[in-house]
């Protein structure tokens, strides 16, 4: 089982991203979950290259799901993305490459909107149960993070793929908000306790969807 897990390099007026971090915890201490390959990819903040980096990877590897992670300053909790919608709007910074794109669509003549795949209510649940703060999310926003998801999920839907995708915004780290104090923030490792919780939830989904489809493939 191959699962891919995406972060962001630094943008705005924050000099550090905390999903970069985790991109580099994951490859320092991978989670031991058996027959599970984990591959973690950094993107860029640009508004085309980061769907292009994160598409060639999926063609590349074809894995059985796609956890892309952004950071959401400001939020307190981790928060999964529901959908994303089909709009470029820049409001606070432009990107890494200095693009400010207004009321563009990602995909012209695209769904309006894309709904994820991952187990979103479970993950929320297991994050909880954890004592980790988390909930749905109903806006993935309209900067590089919906960009990148909508991109992701437009792909799949497009050629018919199982693959489950979807989008995890993460809150500030503690050494974030030591830089930018009035922020909201969790210590890193609970960032890392997080993203490893959301990975055996996608790794238990995945097995009862195989599960499944191994009865109907003996029922017929």
């Amino acid at each position: 089982m191959n699962i891919l897990i995406s972060g962001f390099e630094p943008f705005g007026d924050s000099p550090i991203n905390p999903t970069e971090e985790l991109m580099e915890q994951v490859l320092r201490e991978p989670f031991a979950e058996e027959g599970v390959q984990l591959h973690t990819l950094l993107l860029p903040v640009r508004y085309e290259a980061c769907a292009e980096a994160l598409l060639a990877e999926v063609r590349r590897l074809k894995p059985d799901a796609v956890i892309a992670c952004g950071l959401a300053a400001g939020r307190t909790a981790i928060t999964p993305e529901r959908i994303a919608i089909n709009v470029k709007d820049t409001e606070s910074y432009a990107d890494n490459g200095g693009r400010t794109p207004r009321d563009e669509p990602i995909r012209a003549g695209g769904p309006d909107g894309l709904f994820a795949t991952l187990p979103i209510r479970r993950m929320v649940e297991a994050l909880r149960a954890a004592g980790i703060p988390s909930a749905v999310s109903n806006t993935a926003g309209t900067y590089i993070c919906n960009n990148t998801m909508y991109a992701l999920l437009d792909e799949l839907s497009q050629q018919g793929s199982t693959t489950l995708a979807g989008f995890v915004h993460f809150p500030a780290s503690s050494r974030l908000a030591a830089q930018k104090p009035s922020l909201p923030s969790l210590p890193q490792d609970t960032l890392f306790e997080a993203l490893h919780i959301l990975v055996k939830v996608t790794v238990e989904a995945i097995r009862e969807k195989q599960a499944v489809q191994d009865v109907n493939q003996k029922t017929w």
